[in-house]
């Protein structure tokens, strides 16, 4: 049983996967076995206020986690940490305190809200050697591994998404990773630019790729994520449209951080991840500047 500390109580998921991992009532079709929360630091930001936080300590101690304060109470007796914190301006500061205590680490979206948080992150990472993945929950969603596996030398990909609005920081970056990593999950690292536009309610951003390929990311109000894939098949170009079932979005990334605690590989590196949020922080001054902006490499 892998004992598990949550850092950080902000956020719906601070609830969603310990109720995944061991509450009685949940689905079997949810259930992820093997995992226990033992422990949660509370803090606030403003993405809580002090009555939410309230709420959530009271659920999580009626299901016999230990909420507190006091980070050393928090890691006592635990065997990795879950980072679960909305507000991504907080990861750096949090991530300095659990880097170097040989732990793995899942650093739930965005990386961090800035480029220098996020280099940051990962030259701890590094010096310490800490075992560490960060990514959303939606690009293991199904169908899109069939989709991508189907779809030939990809050429071309559109995937659009929910366009949540901040309660601080760059809204485009907060929610708008969920979209940029489902991009990323399709087309690879190599993104080389980007050009975007914003409106009062939506985004598009399109990233031009070193070796010719094109994507494109749209930012909505509308709580829907799917896109288009083109690609060649046997020389012939096939174009497949696709819709994400995000319904049981959290059961699918709690096993993979699940594997990755148990001593498997990230399923996405750190390097790829940096490459998203330099994307997202090209995009966002793209529609600053009017102008396209080179996405910065790590």
């Amino acid at each position: 049983m892998i004992k598990v500390a949550i850092i950080g109580l902000d956020t719906s998921h601070s609830i969603a996967y310990p109720r995944l991992m061991q509450v009685p009532d949940c689905p079997r079709n949810m259930r992820v076995r093997g995992m226990k929360t033992v422990s949660c630091l509370r803090f606030e930001t403003p993405y809580q206020n002090k009555e939410g936080l309230d709420k959530r300590q009271q659920q999580l101690e009626q299901w016999g986690i230990k909420v507190t304060e006091n980070f050393d109470e928090a890691i006592k007796g635990c065997d990795a940490f879950m980072l679960e914190i909305n507000d991504g301006s907080f990861h750096l500061e949090y991530f300095k305190k659990v880097a170097a205590l040989g732990k793995p680490v899942f650093l739930d979206k965005p990386l961090a809200m800035t480029l220098a948080d996020g280099r940051e992150i990962i030259s701890l990472a590094r010096q310490h050697g800490t075992k560490v993945w960060c990514g959303s929950s939606i690009p293991f969603c199904p169908p899109l591994e069939k989709v991508i596996r189907n779809a030939g030398k990809i050429q071309r990909a559109h995937v659009f998404g929910a366009f949540g609005k901040a309660p601080s920081g760059d809204s485009l970056v907060w929610y708008g990773v969920h979209s940029f990593e489902n991009l990323q999950r399709i087309m690879g690292r190599g993104a080389f630019k980007v050009r975007a536009i914003e409106t009062p309610a939506s985004a598009i951003a399109v990233i031009e790729y070193k070796d010719g390929r094109e994507g494109v990311v749209e930012l909505t109000p509308v709580w829907t994520y799917g896109g288009v894939i083109t690609g060649m098949v046997n020389d012939q170009q096939k174009t497949t449209p696709f819709i994400l079932n995000s319904a049981r979005s959290y059961y699918y990334i709690l096993r993979q951080v699940k594997a990755f605690f148990k001593g498997g590989p990230a399923p996405v590196d750190m390097e790829t991840t940096f490459e998203g949020l330099a994307m997202m922080c090209a995009a966002r001054e793209s529609i600053t500047r009017k102008e396209a902006v080179a996405v910065e490499t790590l």
